[in-house]
């Protein structure tokens, strides 16, 4: 078997949260194009419903669509339930729901504050950690977590330290449960991308002045393309990358680099 065979997902049983637009849907998309069972979780049922349909119309699969709200123990247990209950295992989890807030840090209130922290840290914790109890029972799994180049550096002109303290803490949480887990087979990394143009993104008015500051500054003067990070998140979710654990991987044009 060639090594673009041994990369395909067939049998494989996922679920992407936040997964009905964006980063979560093209991911989505390259893991059922593998041959992947998915599960999109996402607040946005009817997106979400849409989602699925497509991805099983398109590919053959099976995908479903579930509601649930990240930040809540009981939503997130109810989830992995409904999936366990629909596919009968979980191999791959991509924790991937998040939102920013572009707010001075002095003029932040707490509830914006907790709001990003909530939904980008708490909320990989708890579908990591669900996720995790379902892979240690089970003997082994993969984990991909979506953190951010803002875990690595202060973005500029836009203030949103919520947002880049909270990608920082992924970054972090992935490593510790990669070590906590690594002799029981459940691997954890994450993904850091950089400016990535989703259809949101370059739709948004107020974004256009931001958009046009970032690719002046930026080395390859472009914002990366939500497939762009397609191929990284396939190899994470399979068995090639069986010794890849806690590892952050960057994919930001060198953004970072300057």
């Amino acid at each position: 078997m060639g090594i673009i065979e041994k990369m395909r997902l067939d049998g494989k049983k996922i679920f992407v949260t936040g997964g009905a637009r964006g980063i979560g849907k093209s991911v989505a998309t390259a893991f059922a194009e593998a041959g992947a069972d998915i599960a999109i979780v996402d607040l946005d049922i009817e997106e979400a419903t849409k989602t699925a349909q497509e991805l099983e119309k398109n590919n053959g699969i099976k995908s479903i669509a579930i509601k649930t709200d990240v930040t809540n123990p009981a939503d997130v247990d109810a989830m992995i339930e409904t999936i366990l209950k629909a596919f009968g295992r979980l191999d791959v989890a991509f924790c991937n729901a998040g939102i920013c807030m572009n707010v001075p840090a002095e003029e932040m209130t707490y509830e914006q504050w907790k709001k990003v922290i909530d939904i980008n840290l708490t909320g990989v914790f708890l579908t990591a950690q669900a996720a995790g109890k379902v892979m240690l029972k089970q003997g082994g799994g993969s984990i991909i977590n979506t953190a951010s180049m803002s875990g690595h550096i202060v973005n500029v002109p836009q203030p949103q330290c919520s947002y880049n303290a909270s990608k920082a803490g992924v970054i972090q949480l992935t490593k510790s449960l990669a070590v906590e887990w690594a002799t029981r087979n459940v691997r954890v990394n994450c993904i850091s991308p950089g400016y990535i143009g989703t259809e949101l993104t370059l739709n948004s008015p107020n974004l256009q002045p931001l958009i046009e500051q970032w690719n002046e500054m930026a080395p390859l003067h472009r914002m990366g393309r939500p497939e762009e990070l397609q191929s990284i998140c396939v190899y994470l979710a399979g068995d090639t990358s069986s010794f890849t654990t806690g590892s952050d991987f960057i994919i930001d044009g060198a953004f970072t680099c300057i």
